[in-house]
């Protein structure tokens, strides 16, 4: 059955680690590997999940679970390659990374050095000590996810990102994922750090690609430290292909009157799981949080969002949109916790889905767990099909029926592009959508 817990990938990851924990030549006692170790024990415990485990219930993971990967594999990706998948007006502090591995040759960093520090993971425990002993897998929940235990066991690279206090970044810092699959079925697993100093700001974006033909397995955490009267918009890109498996978790703490804004866009990839984790463990904070979806053929995006309200006078606020063509399946579950001291919150929540076929299918979950008895919160979802009535009357003054639809949908997913700040990845998200919703209305 589906259900049943398949052992090889985890075998072979378990004797990654086995092989990893023989090269460290004596720093096996440092507290990082300490906390690897620990992780890894939880994987091994916990196992990848099933159809069985109510967080997973709609999303199988069997078909990820049942292939091998390359963890470990080369590739020639070069300027020339980049040539390809270059985004037009791309401005500001552009790290990549290929399979994994940064690639100091292709990247590019702008601001000046008191105003931010940007390290390779996999360099961070040499020039960053103090960063990542005193951050790195404080608040991902490596204890209970299994996903996040492997990340936090055997991720190799990935990047660190400290802002200095009372310092404005004027350029984002844009990290690009490639997945290069032109030789091979590749794996990795790729760490985040994102530290935001007091009174501190910036723009951070994430863009996934993968290129080749072969399967992709990407696993990745990123962590969010906001410190009071920080300011952080973070977006989320994903543009990969139908033999990818996406595993994204984004583990955001914020303190006062932080302010952290998030806008995660999947316009393609064969099963992306996106979880977005936010804790308010102070008073006066915002957080808000837009997502865009739109799945074709047979893709399933799977969003996952959790707001825990700690402390008083905060508020959250929470839209997610779907697009869902042909026979795609989406998932939307998102909770919201506000503790007993969390008086005066001020919480929303609202999902809101278009179905464009009879085969393309969505699944919502909304939850609200309340312990305070003087807050404002809502939650909803709604799923349907497109306005006959509306496209009717646009056909009536002369537009086409496909012009019509195609409209009608952009104007749907414009409540989150037009969030971004950043033009150049608008202006890219805003022609993948249009060429997306392009074959609608034949």
């Amino acid at each position: 059955m589906s259900s049943i817990e398949n052992t090889d990938l985890k075998n072979q990851l378990i004797a990654d680690f086995q092989t990893l924990q023989t090269q460290l030549n004596g720093k096996s006692l440092l507290p990082v590997n300490q906390l690897r170790s620990e992780a890894m024990k939880n994987f091994a415990q916990l196992g990848f999940p099933t159809i069985r485990h109510e967080e997973w219930k709609y999303s199988n993971v069997s078909s990820l679970v049942k292939q091998n990967y390359n963890f470990e594999a080369s590739s020639d990706f070069s300027n020339k390659d980049l040539k390809e998948i270059h985004l037009p007006h791309l401005k500001g502090n552009v790290l990549y990374f290929v399979n994994g591995v940064f690639h100091a040759e292709l990247s590019h960093i702008e601001s000046p050095g008191e105003h931010l520090q940007v390290v390779p993971f996999a360099e961070a425990q040499e020039k960053m000590p103090e960063v990542i002993n005193r951050y790195f897998a404080q608040y991902a929940d490596y204890k209970n996810d299994a996903f996040t235990a492997l990340n936090t066991a055997l991720a190799k690279d990935g990047v660190v990102v400290h802002i200095a206090d009372n310092k404005t970044l004027e350029e984002p810092v844009i990290l690009r994922f490639i997945g290069d699959t032109r030789k091979e079925d590749v794996g990795s697993q790729v760490r985040n750090l994102i530290v935001v100093g007091k009174n501190a700001e910036v723009k951070i974006a994430e863009a996934y690609r993968t290129i080749g033909d072969n399967k992709y397995f990407i696993n990745t955490v990123t962590e969010f430290v906001l410190f009071e009267d920080a300011r952080a918009d973070y977006y989320k890109v994903q543009n990969e292909s139908d033999k990818t498996h996406h595993i994204g978790t984004t583990q955001v703490y914020q303190q006062d009157r932080s302010y952290f804004y998030s806008a995660t866009v999947t316009v393609n990839g064969g099963f992306v799981r996106n979880n977005l984790n936010i804790v308010l463990d102070g008073e006066h904070i915002e957080s808000h949080m837009y997502g865009l979806y739109l799945p074709t053929g047979k893709q399933h995006v799977d969003n996952h969002t959790l707001v825990d309200h700690r402390k008083p006078n905060c508020q959250s606020n929470e839209l997610y949109k779907g697009i869902l063509m042909d026979k795609s399946t989406g998932v939307f579950n998102g909770k919201i916790f506000v503790r007993q001291d969390a008086q005066k919150t001020n919480a929303y929540q609202n999902c809101r889905n278009v179905v464009t076929t009879d085969e393309a299918t969505m699944n919502t979950k909304p939850q609200l767990e309340i312990w305070a008895d003087d807050v404002k919160c809502s939650h909803g979802t709604t799923t349907g099909k497109l306005n006959d009535e509306a496209i009717f009357y646009m056909q009536s003054r002369g537009i086409p029926k496909k012009e019509a639809i195609r409209l009608q949908l952009l104007a749907f997913a414009e409540d989150v592009v037009s969030q971004i700040k950043i033009d150049s990845i608008k202006e890219y998200l805003e022609g993948l959508i249009v060429d997306k919703l392009a074959s609608l209305g034949k």
